[in-house]
């Protein structure tokens, strides 16, 4: 058995042994378009049996990166010690690991156990998670009468609602659909005052992913008019909520619910056993945080509330990594200020 980085021939092999799409092929070209550096490592034993990405991120004046390796597989030894010898050559500060690892969340349980403190013992320091700790999932292998039955009752009422409104609901990957996604976007961003991607980011990422089976754009119209457009991911097994945008142009006929809806049924035929709607606040959300509605919007879906181990940084350089962490939060604070005056 040997770890190597994987060959551009081995990438259909590559996306049949990673199990999320951050992990895809087709996510690393992306980053790659955005200025990032991807490395991706595979285990061959003798073929490829297991494999990763990991995105290095230039640091502005130095000649220091920040590596980040997002929902990739359980963490063991051999892993750590690839990611030591590659974060070395890159010149990496450190290495932000979020696994793809967790459970439904239960009172007084946690997800993290024994593997926390492995990694802990192996130079890793709890982080600042990019991805959220927690998220929602729906089981697909469950029949659509039984997904309805768990749903809160004003989610299958607003669903019927839309429907009974004649909300019409489209897959649309042309430019056209995407630059309505941008426009929606941008009204969206200004309206709950939270920091979104960039308009280039997004057309790097359709421009890249679209052509692919992962990427899949749905329209919300009614009347002739686009009140919401949502990104869907499907990757193996599983269906995926990345981004989303709406206006609050007539809200009353429950657009954003058909579409949900619809993307669930799309979800099923295209042979998914889960829909992860790709972050959730957890078991004790605070009613004024600005991601508060659409983890009620979510959580009305009946989905289980699903706990991931965590963020750790796997720390290659202990002075820089001081640094680096009292800039980061400087910068944060600086951000959150200037968000409190965005209009």
């Amino acid at each position: 058995m040997i770890i190597r980085e994987v060959l551009p021939e081995e990438k259909k092999k590559f996306n049949q042994v990673v199990n999320h799409p951050l992990q895809s092929w087709e996510w690393g070209e992306f980053r790659k378009k955005t200025g990032v550096d991807v490395v991706r490592l595979g285990i061959f034993d003798p073929e490829l049996v297991a494999g990763w990405q990991i995105m290095f991120h230039p640091l502005p004046r130095v000649p220091f990166t920040v590596g980040y390796f997002p929902k990739g597989p359980m963490p063991d030894k051999s892993m750590l010690e690839s990611l030591r010898k590659i974060g070395q050559q890159k010149r990496a500060i450190f290495i932000k690991l979020e696994p793809n690892v967790g459970s439904v969340y239960q009172q007084g349980l946690s997800a993290k156990g024994q593997i926390e403190n492995f990694l802990l013992a192996e130079g890793c320091r709890s982080g600042k998670p990019l991805f959220t700790r927690f998220t929602f999932q729906l089981d697909l292998t469950k029949s659509e009468e039984e997904i309805l039955a768990k749903m809160k009752p004003k989610t299958r009422y607003n669903i019927r609602l839309a429907q009974r409104k004649g909300v019409e609901i489209v897959e649309d990957n042309s430019k056209e659909a995407f630059e309505i996604y941008l426009k929606l976007l941008e009204e969206t961003t200004r309206r709950q005052r939270f920091y979104a991607h960039s308009p280039s980011y997004h057309r790097l990422l359709w421009e890249t992913l679209a052509p692919s089976e992962i990427y899949h754009l749905f329209l919300a119209k009614y009347q002739g008019e686009v009140l919401a457009a949502y990104i869907f991911f499907t990757f193996r097994e599983g269906l995926y909520y990345p981004y989303g945008a709406s206006t609050r142009t007539r809200r009353e006929v429950m657009a954003p619910y058909a579409l949900f809806w619809e993307a669930i049924k799309f979800g099923k035929k295209m042979g998914c056993k889960f829909f992860d709607m790709w972050g959730s606040l957890g078991p004790n959300p605070d009613s004024k945080d600005p991601w508060f509605g659409f983890h009620r919007f979510k959580e009305g879906f009946g989905p289980d509330l699903v706990e991931f181990i965590g963020s750790y940084d796997l720390v290659l350089n202990f002075p820089g990594y001081s640094l680096f962490s009292f800039f980061d939060r400087l910068r944060w604070q600086f951000l959150r200020f200037f968000a409190s005056f965005r209009r």
